[in-house]
């Protein structure tokens, strides 16, 4: 009988991490849709939700920017979208900090200027004091091309 509750309690007490992790990937994943719609849109207020407040941005071609360069360069159509798909998503978390990476695909306006990207991205989340996953760092890397 012993062991049968010991079963039981470690049973409940996996499956309780389990429905916490999921429902934490579920929320990051949330977040991550809610930057690219953001992106997409180029609402400052929206944008401004994205990012933790020390974001680091780290784009394919070595540029960084702060939360307020990210948001600036966004609003102000210096980095604009036409379409923006962020496929192949993956999530995983530990504890408050979240790696979300997916492949970046966009038709771009950068100041005017048409322009296509395929780039590969890894997203690093965290989940603030309110319980909201806030997007502490980014980095982009250029994809692999098949030889």
């Amino acid at each position: 009988m012993k062991k049968l509750l010991s079963a039981a309690l470690f049973s409940l007490v996996l499956s309780g991490t389990c429905f916490a992790q999921s429902a934490d990937v579920k929320a990051v994943n949330d977040a991550v849709e809610s930057m690219r719609l953001a992106m997409l849109s180029a609402n400052k207020a929206d944008l401004e939700k994205v990012g933790a407040p020390n974001l680091s941005y780290g784009h394919s071609g070595g540029k960084i920017e702060n939360n307020a360069e990210f948001v600036d360069a966004i609003v102000t159509g210096k980095s604009g979208f036409k379409t923006l798909d962020f496929n192949d998503q993956s999530v995983t978390i530990d504890g408050d900090v979240a790696i979300a990476r997916h492949i970046f695909e966009a038709k771009t306006i950068d100041s005017g200027k048409p322009g296509e990207v395929k780039i590969g991205v890894m997203q690093v989340w965290k989940k603030d004091n309110a319980g909201a996953w806030k997007l502490l760092a980014r980095q982009a890397y250029k994809l692999p091309q098949p030889q």
